[in-house]
């Protein structure tokens, strides 16, 4: 059941530009830290772009600064509105998959705006992305308004209006490697710390080489993950998770085999000790990236988790087990 009857007055029309300030970039920056994550806001309301007037294209963005900005900062020398509606600081397409850039939302703001006070016409322009959380004929029957999904990206949109068909080429999703890249910072973000705690609890437990490890498990999950994704085989980021853990671990598992000052079966142990941490602990990394790209659904997404989580857990904790084991072996033999 949609809910339209949230108690709210829309406030004035605000103004905006299409510059994009230093203060914008610095909020960018940070937003791309991970810093204040759901404070990069923006007002939900109508915005003026130009000098629009009854006649002019109304587009639809998300509050999240990134996804609004990216929006206007497209739209130079264009006079339009731009109706952003409450995704809670969430960009376009997880909000689709979350379910707050949806339906109902989008017919409350068109119902609290009094949209249809301020244009003659009864078409919006949505993004390519917002399309999995929005049904487009149910939005029409509660609203009055048509929704035209635009391109995929904002820069293309001075193109696609011109005629109001996307070629081909607009409608292809990208996940190139830059922005792949622009991801990992806020991934490193979110693991310096329990990184930290667990560098220093294996260089207590196993010394500075298992430190080191562990390091090296958080970068290759944050950041060649995403840099080697589309040249790893397999479909399910778990998968492809576990096969980059494996690789990386090749090096320094031949490093622990080769050592003199292990007995056999502690190289072994070691050995298997490596490749169970590195190897879930990079899956699961992995997995956390199924909410920046197209390339999976909520469904494949529901499916990975029950498939694979208890796999990483089971990997994760016999690792654990026999890092323990070792270390106390280890210790027994100093005494």
């Amino acid at each position: 059941m949609i809910d339209l009857n949230r108690n709210s007055h829309a406030p004035v029309i605000r103004e905006t530009t299409s510059t994009i300030s230093f203060r914008d970039r610095s909020d960018h920056f940070l937003a791309r830290l991970g810093v204040n994550r759901m404070g990069h806001i923006v007002e939900p309301g109508i915005y003026r772009l130009g000098n629009p007037d009854a006649d002019s294209p109304v587009f639809v963005s998300a509050n999240y600064t990134l996804s609004f900005d990216a929006l206007r900062s497209s739209l130079a020398g264009i006079d339009c509105y731009i109706l952003v509606i409450d995704t809670k600081g969430i960009n376009v397409w997880c909000a689709a998959g979350k379910g707050t850039f949806g339906t109902a939302e989008i017919v409350y703001r068109i119902r609290w705006s009094g949209l249809s006070d301020i244009i003659k016409h009864r078409n919006i322009i949505l993004p390519q992305l917002s399309a999995p959380g929005v049904s487009a004929h149910e939005v029409r029957r509660l609203s009055g308004f048509n929704v035209e999904y635009g391109p995929v990206r904002a820069r293309d949109l001075p193109e696609y209006l011109k005629t109001h068909t996307a070629t081909p080429e607009m409608r292809r999703v990208r996940f190139t490697f830059r922005e792949r890249l622009v991801l990992t910072p806020i991934e490193l973000t979110h693991i310096v710390l329990p990184t930290l705690i667990a560098a220093l609890i294996l260089y207590l437990l196993a010394g500075p080489f298992a430190a080191f490890i562990a390091i090296l498990i958080a970068f290759t999950g944050a950041v060649l993950f995403p840099v080697l994704y589309p040249f790893i085989p397999t479909q399910d980021f778990s998968t492809k998770g576990l096969i980059l853990g494996a690789i990386v671990t090749i090096p320094f598992a031949a490093t622990i085999a080769a050592g003199s000052e292990l007995l056999l079966w502690e190289r072994i142990v070691a050995v298997l000790t490596t490749f169970l941490l590195t190897a879930s602990v990079t899956a699961y990394l992995a997995l956390n990236f199924t909410g920046c790209t197209t390339h999976t659904s909520r469904t494949g997404v529901k499916k990975e988790i029950f498939r694979y989580v208890p796999l990483m857990a089971l990997m994760a904790v016999t690792g654990m087990l026999l890092l323990i084991i070792l270390g106390i072996t280890r210790l027994m033999e100093v005494i």
